[in-house]
C-alpha cells in the first residue's frame, strides 16, 4: 500500500471543460466594448472642449480634464479636491454636468443624460449643432 501511494500523487489529470476558449471569447468581447465606450467618450469630450474654446487634447489628460470641464462649466477651480472625495464626487459630475448642459443651451435632462451616459452624450453634444452660449472664464 506504502508503494503506491507516491505513483498516486505523480499522476496528472488533463481533463478540459471546454469553458476556457469560451471564456476567453467573452473577456474579449467586454474589452472591444469596453474600448468602444472608452473611445467614444474621448471623442465626445475632444469635440465638447473644443467647441468651448479649449484644446481638445485634454480629453486624454485624466486630471486636466476634469480641470478644463470646471472651466467650461464656469465652476471654481477647487471643486478638483470635491472631486476625491468619494460619494461627493459623483453629486459634483452632476452639477458640473447640468451647468456643461446649461453653457450649451441644453436643458437639464440633458445634462443628466450626460452624467449618467457621457459616452451617448458627450458626443451627441459634440458632433452636434448646438454652440456654447457664453464660454467659461479661465
Amino acid at each position: 500500500m506504502n508503494t503506491l501511494l507516491p505513483l498516486a500523487l505523480l499522476q496528472e489529470t488533463t481533463t478540459t471543460t471546454g469553458i476556457s476558449p469560451l471564456g476567453a471569447g467573452l473577456g474579449m468581447g467586454v474589452m472591444i466594448c469596453y474600448l468602444a465606450v472608452v473611445l467614444l467618450m474621448i471623442i465626445g469630450m475632444w469635440k465638447v472642449f473644443t467647441k468651448a474654446g479649449k484644446p481638445g487634447w485634454a480629453a486624454i489628460i485624466p486630471i486636466y480634464n476634469i480641470i478644463v470641464a470646471l472651466e467650461i462649466a464656469g465652476k471654481p477651480l477647487w471643486w478638483i479636491i470635491l472631486m476625491i472625495i468619494p460619494g461627493v464626487n459623483f453629486i459634483v459630475w452632476l452639477l458640473v454636468c447640468l451647468a456643461i448642459a446649461a453653457r450649451f443651451d441644453k436643458g437639464t435632462g440633458f445634462g443628466i443624460g450626460l452624467w449618467l451616459l457621457p459616452f451617448v452624450f458627450f458626443p451627441i453634444l459634440g458632433f452636434g449643432d448646438s454652440r456654447s452660449s457664453q464660454l467659461a472664464t479661465a
